[in-house]
């Protein structure tokens, strides 16, 4: 995938539809199949986000060109008026006007914060206590495995397209909602929260640890 800082708030990139393929989508799933392309969309602004920095927060713009051998797409985040009443577009106001929305990414982007469906998830999800967490460099999971507090959190290593992904299954008898709170503040500083889903991690990717994670680490890197 190629990839193009525009500026603080948009970043434009390209994916060939072979590349779509081999990550594990049909190409036409990706238009018809709403949980499909939501799921392909996170997956590249995680890849975004790891080579640019760039966090996909807040309302945002999306312009979806298809191409002859793929797609191209630009992000733009919206930023409050300094009133704070409206959200506009970091772009002069001509070029907002012409800048169209492809209406599916934005259904998918609502459906993903705001729907019903996507609400039940989230209560489904921290009712689990499972969190997936992912790093740019090795390094800093080893940094992250010598504070012993988090040794009591279940916990499994996978790496993924390059990138290492932390699954954390906290024990509801062990924690309080406080506990979790502390901890995941404590792996945010080496980590950041992804929207690759643990079932894309365990069927595509390679477990590196399969238990006990920090304890391990710290066998083999004192």
């Amino acid at each position: 995938m190629e990839i193009e800082r525009i500026n603080d708030n948009t970043v434009k990139f390209y994916i060939s539809y072979i590349d779509i393929e081999e990550r594990g989508f049909d190409r036409e799933e990706i238009w018809y199949n709403r949980e499909r392309s939501e799921e392909l969309f996170w997956e590249m602004m995680d890849e975004v986000h790891r080579e640019e920095d760039f966090f996909a927060e807040g309302p945002l713009w999306i312009q979806v060109q298809a191409l002859d051998k793929g797609l191209e797409v630009l992000v733009t985040r919206a930023q409050l008026s300094k009133d704070g009443q409206k959200l506009e577009l970091p772009v002069p106001d001509e070029k907002a006007q012409d800048l169209p929305v492809d209406e599916r990414i934005e259904e998918m982007l609502d459906h993903h914060f705001n729907s019903e469906d996507a609400t039940e998830e989230n209560e489904q999800y921290e009712g689990n206590l499972e969190f997936l967490i992912t790093f740019k460099d090795f390094e800093d999971i080893i940094s992250l495995s010598k504070k012993s507090e988090l040794d009591s959190i279940k916990t499994t290593l996978y790496s993924f397209e390059g990138s290492y992904y932390l699954f954390l299954d906290f024990d509801e008898e062990l924690f309080d909602e406080e506990d979790i709170d502390n901890l995941l503040s404590i792996m945010l500083e080496y980590g950041y929260e992804t929207q690759v889903t643990i079932h894309r991690i365990t069927e595509y990717g390679k477990t590196i640890i399969e238990s006990n994670v920090f304890a391990e680490l710290r066998k083999y890197f004192k």
